[in-house]
């Protein structure tokens, strides 16, 4: 079932609850409405593959909060990139990089 949520703290922290407990939310970007999960959620991401109907071969955007979560996801890491994400973020940076 579809429910709005607006953008009060109470309703973040429902929109949270319901991703912890393996749902799928839409959010706003800078330019269109994307689908959220959470990451390491096999079964929500697969609803994410599900609803938008991609074929597995085409890999979804990683969206993290903290820099040190990089070293979780990343294969290998450039040299420069502690220094360039230091200097850059939070903003508008995007890195992109082949996962483990």
């Amino acid at each position: 079932m579809a429910h709005r949520l607006g953008t009060s703290s109470t309703d973040i922290g429902t929109a949270v609850d319901y991703l912890r407990s393996g749902g799928v939310v839409g959010v706003p970007t800078e330019t269109v409405y994307g689908l959220a999960a959470m990451a390491f959620n096999v079964e929500a991401i697969q609803k994410i593959y599900r609803f938008k109907a991609r074929p597995a071969s085409n890999p979804l955007i990683l969206h993290i909060h903290h820099h040190d979560q990089i070293e979780q996801l990343a294969g290998t890491i450039p040299e420069a990139l502690p220094r360039i994400v230091d200097a850059f973020w939070p903003g508008p940076l995007t890195v992109v990089l082949k996962s483990t």
